[in-house]
This record gives C-alpha cells, structure tokens and sequence, in this order.
C-alpha cells in the first residue's frame, strides 16, 4: 500500500471560483493567472480545466509558458515578467505570446524584432508598488513610441499591480488608482489592474482585464473577508492518515525537544506528512487539522516524514482516520488553508506552492 498523503485537487472548485471572478466584473475579461504550477496545483490540468471558461492565461516565464504549449493549450497566454534575453522574443513569436515589458532594455528588444504577426504588448506602470514598472510620468512616452510600431500598435494594454488591495485600509490603493486613472485617461488605454483582492473587493479597479491569481485556488487574500471571498471554495485538500497512535501519560513530551507536554491523560496520532512533503515546519501548537472530519489541532514540532495531533477528545479515530492538514474532509468539513498559514506565521501562497513534488497530486471533477 502506498504512503496514503496526497493532494486532491477539485477541478470543478477551480471553475467554480474563475466563474465568481468572471461574474465580479461582468464588462471585464479575466487573465486566469497560473505561475508557480498554478500555485502549486499543477499547471497543465488546471489550464486544461480552465480553457473552455478564460479567454486567456497569465504565467511568469517563458518555460511555463512553452510547458502549457507541449500541453496542448491553446488560449492566449501572457509572460507577467516579460523576456528575461531579447533572444527570447523568437520563442515568445513561435508559441504566439504576450509579453509584459517593464524596463527599457525590453522595449527596445521589442522594437528591434520583425515578427510576422504583432506580439500582444501589456506596458507595466509602477504605480505605487514599486516593483516593476515605469514610473508614470515616463510611461506615456514608452506607450507612444510601441503605439507607433506596427508590430505592436494593435494590442496594447496598460498594466500595473497594487500593493495593498488586500487591505481595509484603502488610503494607499486610492493614490495608485488616482495615478492610473489619470494615465489611463490621458492615453485612452485598456488597462488591467485588479490582482485576486482587488477582484473580489474593488470594482472601481476593474478594467478591460483582470488577473484573478490565488482566489482561484480558492485562498481569501482579504484582510477581511467579504460576501463575495466567502463564496470561494478550496481546490487542493491535503489529506493524509493517521499511521500510528498511542497513549501518554500527563506530562509526558512529544516531538523533537519535547516542546508540548500533555496537560492530560492524552491519545496522540501520528499522520504521514511531514516538512519533507511541504508542510510548513513552524507550525505551532494548536494549529488546526481535521481528523476524520472533526477538528483537532498539531502538537509537537513538525518531523521531516511525520507529525503529531491530539486525539483525546476524538476516540473514535483510529489508525488509517483520515486526517486533512487544510482543505474539504470527506464529511464536507472546511479547514481553510489561510487558517493554517495564520498559524505557521506565513500565507497560503506559501503553503499551497511549498507542497513538494513527492506529494501526488490526484485530480478530479463532475
């Protein structure tokens, strides 16, 4: 029998939550972003499941993008970090891409190449993140000089990210879209701004496109959820068993450094997952896991293979339980995965990315 830890991935909670995107910005449409093997749920099938719903698909580099190709997708796909070398613009050509430029060196490599057909050209503002981006008062001029190649004229879009749509506060969002606003208007371009919080919780920042990225793995990258970050659903359950179980007297340690101590009389499970597998090694005491289906929480320090979780109010589980570290238990019980991250001092996009290539990923839909 093989090491029961695996991680499910719900193609149909992927749908569900690109078509909550969709249906936020109905005059918009939405770059369904799937860098980092889609955020750690696995590239090529997520596109797959996603091709009949987005009219395109947002990657980071150039060997994801050609990785999506071999894999038979055929939507429109844009390199969010633009070319890295200008002798990528002949692959970037040949697989019939888009490419974001945000500094000079890429702009004249664009305007240097011949292609027979225009390369979509998304021009990167740096509005406040200060990341990547030309500054605003220069971007006007990069807009006019890719506005006069012909190689380029027809497919611009203005684009920018922000740094704090996440958060209630909303003074620094509101200076980035003055500023974009304001170019926008000025050049009368199609833009697109909204990341996965701003999707989900500022409408005023939706434009021609957006990028919806970890909400369609159905993470709430909101400080504060709101009606429409409730309705998103998990699309990877991380799900293992339990393996062992024993008895411990009060007072007696677990783990490596005998950091817990049982309050009590206690029952203990060890489960097949460990930070060899990914999961995050500063988990606390009394981080949240699901043991068949009933919330419990992680004692003791995470081992490379193994860790360890209180049964003493759950005496029904038993060896082979089925434990879920984040994601939908076989009841339909929830353990969000941004509750976990909370408590490994982290965020979800660490969690779901860190899931290591030993874990298999099972898919599965309908």
């Amino acid at each position: 029998m093989a090491r029961p830890l695996r991680a499910d991935i719900d193609l149909d909670a992927l749908c569900h939550n690109y078509r909550l995107a969709r249906d936020l910005a109905p005059t918009s449409r939405s770059l369904a972003v799937l860098k980092a093997d889609a955020y750690g749920h696995g590239l090529v099938p997520c596109a797959r499941a996603l091709e009949g719903l987005a009219p395109a698909f947002a990657v980071a580099c150039l060997e994801e993008a050609e990785a999506l190709r071999e894999g038979g997708i055929t939507a429109p796909i844009v390199l969010l970090e633009g070319i890295f070398s200008a002798d990528e613009l002949a692959r970037v050509e040949a697989l019939k891409l888009g490419t974001v430029v945000h500094s000079d060196w890429q702009v004249e490599a664009l305007l240097s190449h011949r292609p027979a057909e225009p390369i979509p050209t998304w021009v990167k503002v740096d509005s406040g993140m200060h990341r990547l981006g030309f500054a605003p008062e220069r971007a006007a001029s990069v807009w006019a000089r890719l506005s006069a190649a012909p190689a380029q004229a027809c497919d611009l879009h203005l684009m920018s990210h922000f740094a704090t749509a996440d958060h209630a506060d909303t003074a620094y969002f509101e200076h980035q879209m003055r500023t974009l606003n304001a170019l926008a208007e000025t050049l009368n371009a199609p833009t697109c701004l909204a990341n996965s919080p701003a999707t989900l919780a500022r409408p005023e920042s939706h434009g021609a496109w957006n990028r919806p990225g970890v909400m369609l793995y159905g993470s709430d990258p909101l400080e504060a959820s709101n009606s429409a970050s409730r309705e998103l659903e998990p699309v990877m359950t991380l799900r293992s068993q339990l393996i062992a179980v024993r008895d411990l007297d009060e007072g007696e340690p677990v783990g490596y450094g005998g950091r817990w101590r049982a309050p009590r009389p206690s029952r203990i499970g060890v489960v097949a997952c460990g930070y060899g597998d990914g999961y995050d090694r500063h988990a606390i005491d009394g981080t949240p896991a699901l043991v068949a289906g009933r919330r419990t929480t992680l004692v003791g320090k995470v081992s490379m293979d193994m860790l360890t979780v209180d049964l003493t109010d759950i005496p029904e589980a038993d060896i082979g339980s089925e434990v879920v570290l984040w994601g939908r238990a076989a009841n339909g019980e929830v353990l969000s995965v941004d509750e976990v991250a909370r408590h490994c001092d982290t965020i979800s996009y660490t969690l779901l990315t860190g899931v290591l290539p030993r874990v298999p990923r099972r898919y599965h839909s309908g």
